[in-house]
């Protein structure tokens, strides 16, 4: 009987029987020991009881493992007399086809190789790319192995890093692995040299310490963890670090070429392969199934990429052993259970199942991903594209009741693209593309903090008012973190050029371009090279274009086919493909596919209207119904508020009616001021609605958008682009000041002497208008607001020693102040903040907001679920 059909039984049966009551059991018990961050505090705490109640229920409960094994074939281990022959086993259970990966279940698409795509370093994902190279060339490689060498006996010069790599940690080692991907990943996407001899410093003094240990163990922990995982006593997922470091060993080999990587990685094989051996033949397969519900990352998925080279026979069983099917059992049999796991436990395990279908052509494996993914996009997934709350799976279709700070692991969206990616490959189903996109583009850009190395985010949030500052991690920063999310995050930000292009082995040799992103990609099999332009996208101009020019490398050369997404989120009316100006039919949702022998020069264009539109959360109970995230075309927009997320749209009929773009010269109208105070910059701020002076504040964050305000006058024309950064062009001016984060509403005079507030323009007993002048302390570039009511009144701060921040409308004779002119007087400069081009103002019920795209916001108060209704 062929394993598939066996395990497909089987997981019928046991699920049909067992499900109602033990199916939960699949993971630990309790299931918050699957929390890295729970995880991570129960080691650091010192309040023994409580770590002691934590793991005395560890995996105590039976376990759907224990009815999985009491079914497998025993009866082929007695008839080997209790002598677990590891080939003898696999072919009696199965006739091995050794279908290498890629070929297992027909025509797939092939990768292509990152050595032949180059982002364009000034596109958004070419600068997310360099500050990726940045930090990994800033990291030092003694200090990386420092746990490695301690552990094999060797010196180890410098010291340890800090955070999850700490010397107390036990899942240290794991960022190293994630290293070792990363970097070849890099390298392969940059030919760095640097990091090219930083990546080999790396193997090699690995390398050394496998030799030194002896038997082909090679971890930054000892092998104690490993007895301890085997008797199902407490311990942080030692083979999760196993499958990091198997993996950046791999990486190594496949895309640099070290032949010694690969050696080590078979050798570490050899090891824990003989582990698996013992266990099962002193306690049984049900301990090693048992011992999975530690979670155990993706070691099916790198024991299955390491059988497609090698051919081994026990790599393909050892694979198989780490299948873990109490969980793709429920899956086979298209079970919606996926609440209460840990979601960044099991989502490897089905890559790994993937992997599985790719290197045995089993139809099951490929079913089961199938439903996977269905399942995670239609019940359990945000607009971002994005999954999980508090790192679990919650109820399907339930999503309004998780919106928090704890949303969206970054690990999850990581590894959720590989799951669509290697779903399209199979397909060439247009669904994969564009979740592959939006979970990208949502996802995975914003996890760094703009252009500073080495600063990223664990959870994405999603509550209302909040920021990627907020959550229970917040900010990492580069030294002192190394979290499961800064392993993938690195690794995302290495490998941005593995999924734009995609190879067809079809006569004519055909290629998919399946994203937008500004890059050039050598295409050998077609012999031209391909160079992609993506224009900046705004918000007044709602045209996305995208250009792909040729380079041939043959005149008059073979045939071959291009074929280019047109996304589902443009439509028909407006949207246009043309070949050197020739108009070229299309249609949204298919892919564009154009075969010539191409020659240089030519030129494919696409022109693809971006609408907004609205997105209910999954959620189907009628009364959240109108919980929205609000679009424009693959792009996630976010207001920037923090306590207010109603949107009343009344009569509207289309969004257009409530959501308008902001003009591209809004930019050159937004202007902070500022005072100096015993050394120290203050400025004008916004702040609940009350104007006051604050230390002037980081850029990205929400002081810096409070303190930001565009200036309103009819006597400012479009053509003055630039008199924000110059006092002399607004001397004269009347001008109204509107808080950025607050469009539509102005600073108000409420009457002489009294503090200035922010409210409506229209409606108010006091002004809104200001005449600017010349500053009263006759300094350069310095101005003074006076009251268009109030003559001789002119705004005025009262910083002091006790901490006194507020704003007034005051004159001279008001005041015993011998600083009066000091302090009427404002340093004029541009704005702290300023408009993202796809910035949008929506009309909400008691405010205004501004709408910017998720990925470009730091520090700023966001929400990206707004209640939207008439």
């Amino acid at each position: 009987m062929g394993i598939s059909m066996f395990f497909g039984m089987f997981s019928i049966l046991v699920v049909g029987v067992l499900s109602e009551f033990v199916r939960k059991e699949c993971t630990n018990i309790p299931t918050q020991l699957g929390s890295h961050s729970l995880r991570y505090e129960l080691l650091m705490t010192k309040n023994e009881s409580w770590r002691n109640e934590m793991f005395s229920h560890y995996h105590v409960v039976p376990t759907d493992d224990s009815a999985w094994a009491g079914l497998f074939p025993r009866k082929v281990l007695k008839e080997e007399g209790n002598e677990l022959d590891w080939a003898m086993l696999y072919w009696k259970i199965k006739n091995p086809i050794g279908i290498k990966r890629g070929n297992g279940g027909g025509n797939f698409l092939n990768e292509v190789s990152l050595h032949d795509v180059r982002l364009d370093e000034n596109s958004f994902h070419g600068k997310a790319q360099q500050t990726n190279l940045e930090y990994l060339l800033i990291l030092d490689v003694d200090r990386l192995v420092w746990s490695f060498r301690k552990t094999a006996g060797l010196p180890t010069p410098g010291e340890p890093y800090g955070g999850w790599e700490a010397t107390n940690m036990e899942l240290r080692g794991h960022f190293v692995g994630h290293y070792m991907s990363a970097s070849a990943q890099m390298w392969a996407s940059t030919h760095n040299k640097t990091l090219h001899e930083k990546m080999y410093a790396v193997v090699n003094a690995l390398r050394e310490c496998q030799k030194e240990i002896g038997t082909g163990y090679l971890s930054a922990f000892p092998t104690e963890y490993f007895d301890r995982f085997e008797a199902i006593k407490p311990v942080w997922a030692p083979y999760y670090t196993i499958h990091k470091i198997l993996a950046g060993l791999l990486d190594q080999y496949s895309l640099s070429g070290n032949t010694e990587a690969l050696k080590m990685a078979v050798w570490m094989v050899d090891y824990f392969n003989n582990r698996v051996q013992d266990v099962i033949s002193k306690y049984g397969l049900e301990r090693h199934w048992q011992s999975l519900n530690e979670e155990v990352g993706g070691m099916n998925d790198v024991l299955y990429n390491l059988y497609s080279i090698t051919g081994d026979e026990k790599h393909l069983v050892l694979a198989h052993l780490f299948d873990k099917p109490c969980f793709l059992g429920l899956l086979a049999v298209q079970a919606d259970s996926l609440s209460g796991f840990h979601a960044n436990t099991h989502i490897p395990v089905v890559i790994g199942s993937q992997m599985r279908y790719e290197v045995t052509g089993d139809p099951l494996y490929k079913a089961i991903g199938t439903f996977f993914m269905e399942l995670v996009n239609s019940s359990h997934s945000y607009a971002t594209g994005g999954t999980s709350v508090d790192e679990f799976w919650s109820e399907p279709k339930r999503m309004a009741n998780t919106l928090k700070t704890e949303n969206e692991e970054s690990c999850t969206t990581y590894n959720m693209l590989k799951v669509s990616r290697n779903l399209f490959r199979w397909t060439k189903e247009m669904a994969y593309a564009e979740y592959y996109e939006r979970a990208l583009t949502n996802g995975v850009l914003g996890v760094q903090r703009g252009r500073e190395p080495g600063v990223m985010i664990y959870m994405l949030p999603q509550a209302p008012g909040t920021s990627k500052a907020m959550s229970y991690h917040g900010w990492g920063n580069k030294f002192d973190s190394f979290w499961c999310c800064y392993g993938t995050g690195i690794e995302s930000f290495s490998k941005l050029g593995d999924s734009i292009y995609f190879e067809e082995e079809t006569n004519p040799a055909g290629l998919y371009v399946i994203q937008f992103i500004s890059s050039s990609f050598d295409w050998k099999a077609g012999g031209i090279l391909l160079h992609q332009k993506v224009e900046r996208v705004v918000s007044w101009d709602p045209i996305f274009i995208v250009k792909l020019t040729i380079s041939s490398k043959e005149e008059a050369g073979n045939s071959s086919t291009l074929n280019l997404r047109i996304p589902q989120w443009t439509y028909s009316d407006g949207a246009k493909a043309t070949l050197n100006a020739k108009d070229l039919p299309l249609v949204p949702g298919t892919f564009l596919s154009v075969s010539r022998k191409w020659s240089s020069g030519d030129q494919l264009t696409l022109q693809l209207p971006m609408i907004l539109k609205t997105e209910a959360i999954k959620d189907d109970r009628p009364e959240y119904g109108s919980i929205q995230a609000i679009l424009y075309g693959p792009y996630l927009l976010a207001g920037l508020t923090k306590d207010d997320w109603d949107i009343k749209t009344g009569t509207a009929t289309s969004l257009y009616d409530w959501i308008t773009p902001i003009p591209s010269t809004y930019n050159s109208h937004l202007i902070s001021l500022s005072q100096e105070f015993q050394n120290a910059t203050f400025v004008l701020t916004n702040l609940n609605h009350s104007v006051t002076m604050e230390a002037s504040p980081k850029s990205g964050s929400d002081t810096a958008v409070r303190a930001t305000f565009r200036l309103i006058s009819e006597d400012l024309k479009p053509s003055h682009s630039s008199y924000s950064s110059s006092s002399a062009d607004l001397i004269g001016k009347s001008v109204m000041l509107e808080p950025m984060d607050f469009p539509g509403m102005v600073i108000v005079i409420q009457g002489p002497s009294s503090n200035l507030a922010v409210g409506h323009a229209l409606g108010n007993t006091g002004s809104s208008t200001f005449q600017v002048v010349a500053g009263l302390d006759g300094k350069a570039n310095s101005i003074s607001l006076e009251s268009g009511s109030e003559n001789g009144c002119f705004v005025y701060s009262e910083i002091n020693d006790k901490g006194s921040t507020s704003i007034k409308l005051s004159s001279k004779s008001d005041t015993a102040d011998s600083g009066f002119k000091q302090a009427a007087s404002f340093n004029l400069r541009e704005g702290l903040s300023e408009y993202h081009p796809m910035s949008f103002v929506a009309k909400g019920a008691k405010r205004n907001f501004l709408l910017m795209p998720l990925f470009s916001l730091r520090d700023e108060s966001y929400t990206v679920y707004f209640k939207i209704g008439a």
